[in-house]
């Protein structure tokens, strides 16, 4: 579940796209493995480009626009001079049988958090999916665990380029952070899995990430006491790969990021930005917030920045999913939330700092076949170098609180 930025201007309005932040697990398939495009008898990929048996999204799901619609301005300049008051937190929704204190808390500036009807959140489910997170038996070999790719001492990501699973085997793509993975509308760099219980199985049985099958999993977690009685209790089954899926993606849903300088300053605190950070918000509200869109700062599309493009074998992107050659190096929007604390960044790890990658989307990314229209008006925008640090001052305005969780007791 590691990040980043893209820019985009009237024609920026992509740029900021491909930095790397969204949620999955892992690295792309090794270079020397020939992707092909998933069918009823091949399963869809898991984020190193490897087989797994999740489910792919539905492909009645409607794509992005490449171009979207401008939304109406919502971010003042100014902030109201009472800046001393904080405006209430929203409460969040609940889904039918869902009570107040079973929810997580929402940080001030975050939307009401979706509860799936069929996986209500409660305390002893959160508590069953934080130790099925950190439990490296999960992996075939019992060295690799969803913290290990997704580590809480690390903004929930990684600091590697690309993944590294079982049999030190690497992957070809970075493992994006679980924070506010709640949010998004798919799951992956390519979108593959509509859910985080979709999303959450994948990796286990990913031969160069987990490498577990999923039989052979449920059949080692049902042979530890404490795992058989927490299911019983939470599901009121046996262990079951369903009731995994469940309890991992309730425990993710609590890893939420908000209250940063930013959110303060749209609350009313006129201070909680520096100068610089200020002129980068305006900045960004000019060219870069249709594709990043607050307040998660993501509208979940794909698009080509041509991040990758260059090497060998590019990575195909979204085109593995839809096997659409427009979805050639196409990767999904990631939000910037945190983006200041998940380097490196875009989905192959190519970016080590937040200013090469604010730089290569300002430069209006890599030429190739499929580049987005938009990020070619990039170059003719011609920010400048004040232009780009006050950018990067902003996304750093996108760092706020939070949770940082120690590994659980396993049973």
């Amino acid at each position: 579940m590691r990040q980043f930025v893209t820019f985009c201007t009237a024609g920026l309005a992509a740029g900021l796209t491909m930095l790397l932040f969204s949620v999955g697990c892992g690295g792309a398939k090794p270079p020397a493995e020939p992707v092909k495009k998933p069918t009823a008898q091949q399963p869809a990929k898991s984020e190193t480009g490897k087989p797994e048996e999740t489910k792919k999204p539905d492909e009645q799901r409607a794509e992005k626009p490449e171009q979207p619609t401008k939304p109406p301005a919502e971010v003042p300049q100014e902030p109201p001079e009472s800046s001393a008051q904080l405006p209430p937190k929203v409460p969040p929704t609940e889904p039918a049988g869902q009570s107040d204190s079973e929810l997580p808390k929402i940080p001030l500036g975050l939307p009401p958090l979706n509860i799936p009807k069929d996986n209500p959140m409660t305390a002893e489910k959160v508590e069953l999916g934080k130790m099925l997170y950190f439990d490296p038996r999960l992996s075939k070999d019992g060295t690799v665990s969803c913290a290990t790719c997704h580590d809480p001492k690390k903004a929930w990501a990684e600091d590697k380029p690309t993944s590294e699973g079982i049999g030190s085997q690497r992957g070809g793509r970075n493992a994006p952070t679980v924070i506010n993975a709640a949010y998004a509308e798919s799951q992956f760099w390519d979108g593959r899995a509509a859910t985080l219980e979709e999303q959450a199985l994948g990796p286990i049985e990913n031969p160069i990430e987990m490498g577990h099958k999923l039989e052979a999993m449920i059949a080692d977690l049902s042979k530890i006491d404490g795992y058989r009685e927490m299911f019983k209790k939470v599901f009121g089954t046996e262990i079951t790969k369903e009731g995994v899926a469940k309890a991992i993606a309730a425990f993710e849903r609590t890893v939420l990021s908000g209250n940063s300088p930013y959110d303060r300053y749209m609350a009313g605190q006129k201070d909680a930005l520096t100068e610089a950070q200020k002129r980068g918000l305006e900045l960004f509200n000019d060219n870069c917030r249709v594709c990043h869109t607050p307040p998660l700062f993501s509208n979940w599309g794909f698009f080509n920045a041509g991040v990758g493009s260059d090497k060998p074998e590019p990575d195909k992107g979204r085109m593995e999913v839809t096997g659409k050659q427009a979805d050639m190096g196409k990767f999904r929007v990631p939000h910037l939330r945190e983006v200041a604390n998940t380097a490196p960044y875009f989905h192959d790890g190519s970016a080590a700092t937040l200013e090469e990658a604010v730089a290569l989307m300002a430069d209006g990314g890599k030429d190739n076949p499929n580049l987005a229209p938009m990020l070619k008006a990039v170059r003719e925008s011609k920010l400048t170098e004040q232009d780009r640090k006050d950018l990067v001052e902003f996304l750093k305005a996108l760092s706020g609180e939070y949770p940082i969780v120690d590994a659980p007791k396993l049973p």
